[in-house]
């Protein structure tokens, strides 16, 4: 991640392959975890990227960052009014709501705008349907900016599909 006041690149270009119905299992992954207010699913204007380089920077501060190969950065709307966003760390962050996931997890790539993500998650149900599966609960990874989904010609999301 770099910083885009200055036109650098901040998203590389996302491979789906490793993501596309594949299985994920983790034992403590650790996370840090922030919560952000929305309105109907959709973050306050301005809220989602401040957090998140504030997420980002306690990261880097404790030596917790990822290689930016493995960024993962997950969305979870418990309620039309709130989001939880877990970004995945290397170690435990000082100052932080540190959180370890443990469980298995069914992945799915789409491409396409994030208003369709509940187009996607009835994909994502058909999908675990046919495999006699069914989900706890769904978290979605957005794998670039929309400066840098408009400049790779994609909009990658990634949906998570906790078992």
């Amino acid at each position: 991640m770099t910083d885009t006041s200055h036109n650098h690149e901040c998203c590389p270009v996302f491979d789906p392959e490793p993501w596309d119905s594949r299985t994920h299992e983790w034992t403590e992954k650790p996370f840090i975890r922030k919560t952000i207010p929305q309105f109907l699913h959709m973050p306050l204007p301005g809220i989602y990227a401040k957090v998140l380089g504030a997420m980002w920077k306690m990261a880097q501060e404790a030596e917790a960052a990822p290689e930016i190969k493995d960024f993962l950065l997950l969305a979870w709307d418990p309620s039309p009014w709130k989001s939880e966003l877990y970004m995945s760390v290397k170690k435990e962050v000082p100052g932080a709501e540190n959180i370890k996931m443990t469980g298995k997890f069914i992945t799915r790539v789409f491409d396409g705008p994030y208003n369709h993500v509940p187009k996607y998650l009835a994909e994502f149900n058909n999908y675990l349907d046919q495999k006699e599966l069914k989900a706890k609960r769904y978290f979605f990874y957005f794998t670039t900016c929309p400066k840098c989904a408009k400049k790779h010609g994609h909009n990658y999301i990634v949906g998570f599909a906790e078992l």
